[in-house]
Parts: structure tokens; C-alpha cells; sequence
């Protein structure tokens, strides 16, 4: 149920609290997670293009993924992750222990959202 491999991504924890969990994962080429579930829902926004090969314990998907995109998975989501390019991976995880403790802002129209720093 995990890729064979001798090479552990490395995790640098940015934030963690009562409500919240921030890891910045960094993959070298052929570097896994190791296997784990997830406590809570989850996010992932990527910091760098590459191939991410996830084990979900039956089968093995590749999915190349590029810098900026982002997405989320439910709590008990079960995998070992790996980098299956040949250069480095990254990317931010961002857990939510309390969802309901997540204050959000007002919805505004996407036309008064600035893009420009």
C-alpha cells in the first residue's frame, strides 16, 4: 500500500493551533510521503509544476500538476504521495482541525478582487 522508496519528503510546519495546520512539503525526485489518512479536510495549493503520483492502497495515478493550482480532499482520505518527476516538488497543505471555526470575509463580486500587487 506505499511506494518503495528510501526518500522522505520533508515537512516544515508554517502554522499549527487549535484551528489550523500549515505544512510546506518539499519532494526531491522519487521522495514520498509514506502512507497516512488525514484527520481533517484539507487543502493543497502547489508552489511548483511536476508529476504528483498518489497510492490510494488499490492503484497508482499521475497527475501533473502546475505552480498555483490548488485543491481539496475531505477528512479520512487514505494515500502515499510521490514526487514522480525529475525535479523538485512543493507544495502548501493547509488542514482544518476546526472547519467551523473559519471566519469568512463577505462575498464580493470577482470584479472588486485585486490580482495586482
Amino acid at each position: 500500500m506505499t511506494f518503495v522508496c528510501t526518500i522522505p519528503a520533508v515537512p516544515t510546519t508554517v502554522r499549527d493551533d487549535d484551528d489550523v495546520r500549515i505544512t510546506r512539503w518539499d519532494f526531491a525526485p522519487g521522495a514520498v510521503t509514506g502512507w497516512h489518512q488525514h484527520a481533517f479536510p484539507y487543502f493543497v495549493v502547489l508552489l511548483t509544476d511536476g508529476v504528483m503520483k498518489v497510492h490510494n492502497g488499490k492503484e497508482v495515478t499521475d497527475t501533473r500538476v502546475e505552480v498555483g493550482t490548488a485543491y481539496g480532499r475531505p477528512f479520512g482520505a487514505e494515500h502515499d504521495v510521490m514526487n514522480g518527476g525529475d525535479k523538485p516538488l512543493a507544495f502548501i497543505e493547509i488542514e482544518l482541525k476546526r472547519p467551523q471555526a473559519v471566519v469568512y470575509p463577505p462575498e464580493r463580486p470577482l470584479a472588486a478582487i485585486s490580482t495586482s500587487a
